[in-house]
């Protein structure tokens, strides 16, 4: 399959699955609190990984392993918590158009941190992408007052997050296979979210039958919408350009609405139009 093509239906893969990650974050909240859902979501992704991937282990070269730990703390662990702290106050399709934002940031870390260059057209498509974000938020805490909307804040923080490793990635490993990356990130982070998890209460609530059944959730989400997922995306990294990759955010608030819809979640007009202006922002920044 020709790269052209196949690096387009890794990113329609991609925005399925991520868009969604959200809803089983719902569901995993249901039944344990933000930190143990996100430690078992690096748990359940790390010890798959480990299994499929341990002997990729020995691939990495010793002088990488300092990128491998600072992309697995700014790409997944950072993010994992902080998405799980924002969705016990906002709604899953919120947090994924918020998502959306990912491109931009790529754009603006790439070029202070990255000299990738800036075009007046892309300045210009980050203001738009900042001026729908505060609609949406602004317009969700009006319409949402039983919402602590400041909690959109810890999605903003992940999405830097997320730019700051895709450019990471493309700079220090892109070397690296993905399986490789994932499997290196995951066995850095795995010690960490034990412990955190122990710490959380977890003995506690693990024998509800809530927990339980959140539990299963969180396992999906680990093993495909992380473990898999990132693998997936890394490749796309490698063979396409950070702002392509990290556009899977134009689609994946498709899916996450989609699934909030089917869950009686509902956005109103001005925030469907704060949502709007955010991928037009993406569009004017990210296209060619």
């Amino acid at each position: 399959m020709q790269s052209k093509n196949l690096k387009w239906y890794l990113l329609i893969v991609l925005a399925c699955v991520w868009g969604s990650s959200f809803i089983l974050m719902k569901r995993g909240l249901e039944g344990l609190t933000a930190f143990q859902m996100g430690a078992l979501r690096i748990i359940f992704c790390g010890l798959f990984l480990l299994i499929i991937g341990f002997k990729s282990l020995k691939t990495i070269p010793l002088g990488q392993w300092k990128y491998i730990s600072l992309t697995a703390l700014v790409g997944t662990f950072m993010p994992v918590f902080l998405f799980a702290v924002a969705q016990t106050e906002i709604n899953s399709s919120v947090s994924a158009i918020l998502n959306s934002l990912v491109p931009l940031n790529t754009l603006v870390i790439g070029a202070l941190l990255f000299g990738l260059q800036f075009q007046r057209r892309q300045y210009f498509g980050v203001f738009i992408g900042l001026i729908g974000s505060v609609l949406l938020v602004y317009n969700g805490a009006m319409d949402n007052p039983n919402q602590n909307y400041l909690y959109a804040l810890f999605v903003v923080v992940a999405t830097i997050c997320y730019a700051l490793n895709v450019n990471l990635i493309k700079k220090y490993l892109s070397d690296l296979s993905p399986l490789s990356i994932s499997v290196g990130n995951f066995s850095v982070m795995l010690i960490p979210a034990v412990i955190i998890l122990f710490c959380s209460g977890f003995s506690d609530v693990v024998v509800n039958p809530e927990a339980q059944k959140a539990m299963m959730y969180i396992a999906i989400l680990g093993v495909v919408g992380t473990g898999i997922a990132n693998i997936v995306f890394f490749r796309l990294i490698q063979m396409s350009s950070p702002v392509f990759a990290s556009s899977v955010t134009y689609l994946i608030p498709v899916v996450a609405c989609i699934w909030g819809l089917l869950d009686n979640e509902s956005l109103s007009l001005a925030q469907g139009f704060g949502a709007l202006i955010i991928l037009v922002g993406v569009y004017f920044s990210a296209r060619k």
